[in-house]
C-alpha cells in the first residue's frame, strides 16, 4: 500500500508569465492589487500596472518595484458633464492603444483606470478577473460583468451582478496583523477606537466632540482613542485634555493592527478596506457611511455588515453626539451583544484573498 503523500506547491514556471494589473486612482484600488502583485512574483511571474500620472498608483507602484504603463483616461462618474464628454471622447483611442499590451490575464480592481486596459483585454479574449470589495460592484464592475472570466467578491450578496458561476467569496487583501488579533475580554473600561480614515472625518470629529459631555456627565466608564486626521487635531487634542475623559486624540495611527487590538468597540467609515479590516480582526463596529461615496457603496457595505449582525449603522446625517453617546451606551450595556457582533465580524473574514487571487490568475494563464 502506497503512503499518501502530501500536496506539492505549483511548479516554478519555465519562464515568467506576464500579468496585468489594472486599476487605480485610490488607496483602496491600488493598495490589493499590489499585495496580489507580490504573491504572482513570488510565484516567479511578472505582473505589470497600468495607471495615471494624477492617482496614487503613481507614488505606490514604483516604489513596490512594478512597471507602470501610463494611460490618459478621466473618470465617468460623479463628474461634470464637461468632463464626462472629455473622457467619452478618449475612451476609444486609449482603448485601442492598450491593445497592444500583453499580459497573460488581467486583473481588476475596478475604478476608471481599470476601464480601457479591461475593454482591450476583452476584445483580445484574454482572461479578465475582477475583484468586487464592495457589496454594490463600482461602475466599472458592473458595465463588463457579464464579461469576466472570475469575479473575487467579498459579501454574497455581490453575485447577483456577475454571471452564475463564475464569483468567489474570498475577501479583500488585508495585513495578517489584523487576522492575529485574539478576542479582547471585556474590561470595566470600554476602549473605543474613532477613524475616519488617514485624512479623517469632520462628521466624526464633531460628533466625538459632542459625546464627550455627555458620557462625562453619565459617569460612563470609557477610554477614547480618536484618529482626527492632520486638520483640526490641535484643537480637538485642547478640547479632549479638559473633558475629563481618558484617551488620547491623534492626528494619524501608525500602527493600526495594535489600536484595534487595544479596542473593545470601533467608530468609523464603512469603505471596502474598513470593513474588511474589521472582519479580519472580529470587532464591532458602529458603522458611519460616507454619503457621497461612487453608487453610495459605503451604505451597502454597512447595510451588509449590520444584516450579518457584526456592526450598527449610523447615517452621515444622523451622526451627533447624542446618537454617538447613546449607540455606545446601549451595546456596552447589553448583556454579550459586544462579544455576539465580534464574532459575527470574524464569520466574514477571508484570509489568504491576494494567494487565492494569485492562483486563480495562474490557472486561466494556463488555460489560455
Amino acid at each position: 500500500m502506497s503512503e499518501r503523500s502530501e500536496p506539492s506547491s505549483p511548479p516554478r514556471p519555465l519562464a515568467p508569465t506576464p500579468f496585468l494589473m489594472a486599476g487605480g486612482g485610490t488607496g483602496g484600488h491600488i493598495i490589493p492589487a499590489l499585495a496580489v502583485a507580490r504573491q504572482l512574483r513570488a510565484r516567479g511571474h511578472q505582473a505589470f500596472f497600468v495607471g495615471t500620472t494624477r492617482g496614487l498608483e503613481a507614488k505606490l507602484v514604483p516604489a513596490a518595484g512594478f512597471p507602470l504603463i501610463y494611460i490618459d483616461i478621466g473618470g465617468l462618474n460623479r463628474v461634470s458633464l464637461a468632463r464626462k464628454l472629455t473622457t467619452l471622447a478618449k475612451l476609444p483611442f486609449t482603448t485601442l492603444g492598450c491593445l497592444k499590451l500583453r499580459g497573460a490575464a488581467v486583473f481588476s480592481m475596478g475604478g476608471y483606470v481599470a476601464g480601457p486596459p479591461v475593454m482591450a483585454a476583452l476584445l483580445k479574449r484574454t482572461p479578465v478577473v475582477v475583484m468586487e470589495p464592495n457589496a454594490v460592484p463600482g461602475f466599472t464592475n458592473r458595465v463588463i460583468a457579464r464579461f469576466v472570466s472570475r469575479a473575487l467578491i467579498s459579501f454574497p450578496e455581490t453575485a447577483r451582478w456577475f454571471r452564475a458561476g463564475c464569483t468567489e467569496l474570498t475577501g479583500l487583501p488585508v495585513r495578517e496583523e489584523f487576522f492575529q488579533i485574539p478576542p479582547k475580554p471585556r474590561a470595566d473600561t470600554l476602549t473605543v477606537l474613532i477613524t475616519g480614515g488617514s485624512q479623517g472625518s469632520r462628521t466624526l470629529n464633531r460628533a466625538a466632540r459632542q459625546s464627550w459631555p455627555l458620557f462625562r456627565q453619565a459617569g460612563f466608564p470609557i477610554r477614547i482613542v480618536h484618529q482626527t486626521g492632520a486638520s483640526g487635531s490641535e484643537s480637538l487634542r485642547d478640547e479632549f485634555a479638559s473633558s475629563g475623559l481618558a484617551g488620547e486624540i491623534v492626528p494619524f495611527i501608525t500602527d493600526m493592527p495594535a489600536a484595534f487590538r487595544q479596542a473593545d468597540l470601533i467608530v468609523c467609515r464603512s469603505g471596502a478596506g474598513a470593513v474588511s479590516e474589521l472582519a479580519a480582526a472580529g470587532k464591532p463596529s458602529i458603522l458611519v457611511p460616507f454619503p457621497f461615496a461612487a453608487d453610495d457603496h459605503q451604505t451597502r457595505n454597512a447595510e451588509a455588515m449590520e444584516r450579518a449582525g457584526a456592526a450598527r449603522l449610523v447615517r452621515d446625517a444622523d451622526a451627533n453626539g447624542e446618537r454617538l453617546f447613546a449607540t455606545i451606551r446601549a451595546l456596552a450595556d447589553a448583556p454579550g451583544t459586544l462579544d455576539r457582533m465580534a464574532a459575527a465580524a470574524r464569520q466574514l473574514a477571508k484570509p489568504g484573498a491576494a494567494r487565492r487571487a494569485a492562483e486563480i490568475l495562474e490557472e486561466l494563464a494556463s488555460r489560455a
